[in-house]
């Protein structure tokens, strides 16, 4: 036997994702990379690790086996490297965090300042919608996870960090000229969804539903990207956080329409499981974000509050 680290890493990865695609965009390799080195993990077993049926890629149970002794020998060596730089009196470990889609507009600035006050901590950070992100924190797979929609049955703690706004928008190619519509408007406005499970499709749907809106349902969108994208070009309009959008306002490519209601508030909250066991990484993390979050806010986010 003559395996590698890297393809140990790179068979998990396909493991979790079940898909070689999806795998080299995770680990940020193309795909014949991906598929190079896991030819030269299987040309070391006489077992088939995966097998293929249709385009489906399937891990046999051998290869279960496989990923899960390649899960606890990454572990280990996580582990030594960590004992390594914490006898040099240095904080090291892997913080693990699960954010909603939209979350990528946010958790990057609340992240920053501490990974570049101890640059020996690892980040992984999923970006996924919101379903995903409650698996991930109920399995105990992440340390933390960022949400507008609470879990209503998973007993979590918390952070606030900023608040979330949602407006009605479209682009600028018609123009709505009175200060204020009524919730009639939206039986002109053809409405473009996010996916089912996404948290920007839950509080959508609610409001909706609390205020009878009239709605119209275009189309539906597996990402807030793509239903930005959608609504540019003039293909109909959605219910969509402010945080998202900042430079297609200021670029006047998207409009706010200004209706009685909204915006919807909810809070971005960083929340994990009660009574969790943090590692010193995350521990440490939680302690920065609590004294640093303020001048966080201030420095980043002060355009917020002119909507």
């Amino acid at each position: 036997m003559n395996y590698t680290l890297n393809q140990l890493q790179i068979f998990l990865k396909v493991t979790e994702t079940q898909s070689i695609t999806k795998a080299a965009e995770e680990l940020h390799l193309t795909q014949p990379a991906v598929s190079i080195q896991l030819k030269n993990l299987q040309d070391q077993f006489d077992i088939p690790l995966t097998e293929v049926v249709g385009r489906q890629l399937y891990v046999t149970d051998f290869g279960k086996e496989i990923a899960a002794a390649a899960e606890n020998i990454l572990n280990e060596v996580y582990a030594i490297n960590y004992k390594t730089q914490a006898y040099k009196g240095q904080l090291s470990g892997r913080l693990k965090i699960s954010i909603v889609s939209t979350g990528k507009y946010i958790m990057p600035h609340f992240l920053g300042g501490f990974l570049k006050k101890n640059n020996e901590v690892e980040l992984h950070l999923d970006v996924t919608n919101k379903t995903k992100v409650i698996e991930s924190l109920e399995n105990n797979e992440v340390d933390f996870s960022l949400v507008s929609v609470m879990p209503e049955k998973l007993k979590v703690e918390k952070i606030e960090l900023i608040q979330n706004k949602l407006f009605l928008i479209g682009n600028t190619a018609q123009s709505f000229k009175k200060k204020e519509y009524n919730k009639e408007i939206f039986n002109e406005l053809p409405l473009i969804y996010r996916e089912s499970g996404s948290g920007t499709r839950l509080v959508m749907e609610r409001f909706i539903e609390r205020n009878r809106l009239p709605v119209k349902k275009k189309m539906e969108l597996a990402t807030n990207e793509a239903v930005k994208q959608a609504v540019i070009a003039g293909l109909g309009f959605s219910i969509m956080p402010l945080i998202g959008i900042k430079n297609e306002l200021e670029n006047k490519s998207l409009q706010i329409i200004p209706v009685k209601g909204f915006p919807i508030k909810s809070v971005w909250n960083l929340i994990w499981l009660k009574n969790k066991h943090f590692s010193p990484a995350a521990n440490a993390y939680l302690q920065y974000l609590k004294t640093e979050k303020q001048k966080i806010i201030d420095s980043n986010f002060n355009w917020y509050e002119n909507y």
